[in-house]
Parts: structure tokens; C-alpha cells; sequence
């Protein structure tokens, strides 16, 4: 491959990682025609980009980056398929989905989620479960409306008891 060639696709794969705020490194090689395409599809329904990249360009524009990948570097090694997503557990949630299977690839090599290094493909079951920037902002909204809709319904029902005990004295009278 030329240098020109090889800086356009270390420019590409820098677009790339600029793009996203997520990056799984993956091994998929030995995954057939037939569940490539499964995989392929199933990442674009779940907005994760897939790209086949060569470890020696990839550790090039990740260097080239103002993001820390440096704990990526160890797993660039055999063949590397990126997911790119931003969304942290989206690429965790698909490859469990798709392993579920009995498939044992796409195996992950590592992953930077959130500004960490995630190394080894016993990370998987962390990475799943990690909540997104959004499911956190719900979770403080909830969490943050709870105190105000027990408020809300305990004056609700308090009014509610007053109402009867009024409409009860009032008939009394009667």
C-alpha cells in the first residue's frame, strides 16, 4: 500500500473515531458469509457502525487523537473489526444478543467507554450493563420526580378523606 493510500485511511479511521464516543475493538474473522451479514445488519438496526481496520492504521489515528487509547494497544493484535457506537453498552448489548446464539464470535477484544479502557472479553458482561448517558439523566429525573408525586398524592388523598368526612357530617344533619 502507498503512504498516500495508508495517510487517506488513517484519516478516515480518525473521522471515524472523532464520530463516535465509543470504540470495541472485535474479532469476527471466522464468523461465515451468511452471519457477517446477520451481524452487519443487526449493528446498523442498533446505530453501531462496523469497519474492518488494520491494527498498524488503527493504533496510528488513535495516536493521532486527543482521546487517551493507549490501553487499547495490547489487543491490536490478529484481525480487528471496529463497532463504533454512542451509546456505551449498544456494540456489549449486540455482541451478547448475537452470541446467544451458540455463536462464539464476535469475540471482544477491548473497549473505551466513557474515557476507560475496558481489556478482555470477560469485560462483556460489565460493558452490557452499563447505563448510557440518557438511561442516567431518566433515572435522576424519576428519581428527582418521586418526592414530588408522593407530595402530589398525599394531598390528593388527604383532600379526598376531608371531602368525605364533610359530605358524612353534612348528611348527618339531615
Amino acid at each position: 500500500m502507498r503512504k498516500e493510500d495508508k495517510a487517506k485511511q488513517i484519516e478516515a479511521i480518525k473521522g471515524l473515531l472523532a464520530d463516535y464516543s465509543c470504540v470495541y475493538l472485535t474479532e469476527t474473522t471466522a464468523l461465515n458469509a451468511e452471519k457477517t451479514v446477520e451481524l452487519r445488519r443487526a449493528a446498523f438496526k442498533n446505530d453501531v457502525k462496523m469497519v474492518v481496520v488494520k491494527n498498524t492504521l488503527l493504533k496510528k489515528a488513535m495516536e493521532q487523537m486527543d482521546m487517551d487509547y493507549s490501553g487499547l494497544y495490547d489487543s491490536l493484535a490478529g484481525p480487528t473489526t471496529l463497532m463504533l457506537s454512542n451509546t456505551g453498552n449498544a456494540p456489549a448489548k449486540l455482541i451478547k444478543s448475537f452470541r446467544q446464539k451458540k455463536e462464539t464470535l464476535p469475540a471482544l477484544k477491548a473497549a473505551y467507554v466513557e474515557e476507560t479502557a475496558y481489556v478482555g472479553a470477560d469485560q462483556l458482561e460489565v460493558l452490557a450493563t452499563i447505563k448510557s448517558k440518557n438511561e442516567l439523566i431518566a433515572d435522576v429525573v424519576a428519581l428527582l420526580q418521586s418526592p414530588a408525586k408522593n407530595v402530589i398524592s398525599a394531598l390528593q388523598s388527604g383532600g379526598n378523606k376531608l371531602h368525605g368526612i364533610l359530605e358524612t357530617l353534612s348528611n348527618k344533619e339531615n
